[in-house]
């Protein structure tokens, strides 16, 4: 496969999904040894603040990289890249190569800022099998495996 897949995951504060879903994918793509994509996510209203606790905490319990991390804000679209939005009004914030989570699991990922550990470790389980099919779909087309 020529150059690089470049996904970016899009959320609105980039502290609990999207920074979650980054992490999960780079899981993924490790566990299956591709080595074609970047993974990155952003916040559209993104403001520095670090990675939630239970974010970092759900990250460790599925067994991916649960160190934190400062909010990246979307400044530019890149068009070069795949964005996935949690959900659809998300989506519908941004132009151009936007995809849906609930396109890779069924359901929009519900944003679990401000509820307890339950919450986010219910979101984290939902973003790892989303990842866990685009990495299987990944493999397809990249012929790794």
């Amino acid at each position: 496969m020529q150059g690089k897949i470049k996904l970016c995951f899009l959320c609105t504060g980039n502290t609990c999904r999207s920074f979650m879903a980054e992490r999960l994918m780079k899981k993924h793509i490790k566990q299956a040894g591709i080595n074609f994509v970047q993974v990155s996510s952003r916040g559209l209203s993104a403001n520095g603040e670090l990675s939630t606790e239970y974010a970092c905490k759900a990250l460790k319990e599925l067994g991916a990289d649960s160190k934190k991390r400062k909010s990246v804000k979307l400044k530019k679209f890149d068009l070069k890249t795949l964005y996935i939005a949690m959900t659809t009004a998300i989506k519908n914030k941004v132009a151009g190569r936007v995809i849906e989570m609930k396109d890779l699991c069924g359901v929009e990922i519900a944003d679990p800022y401000g509820k307890d550990y339950n919450a986010y470790l219910e979101c984290a389980k939902l973003i790892d099998r989303a990842c866990q099919n685009l990495t299987e779909k990944l493999i397809k087309i990249g012929g790794e495996k």
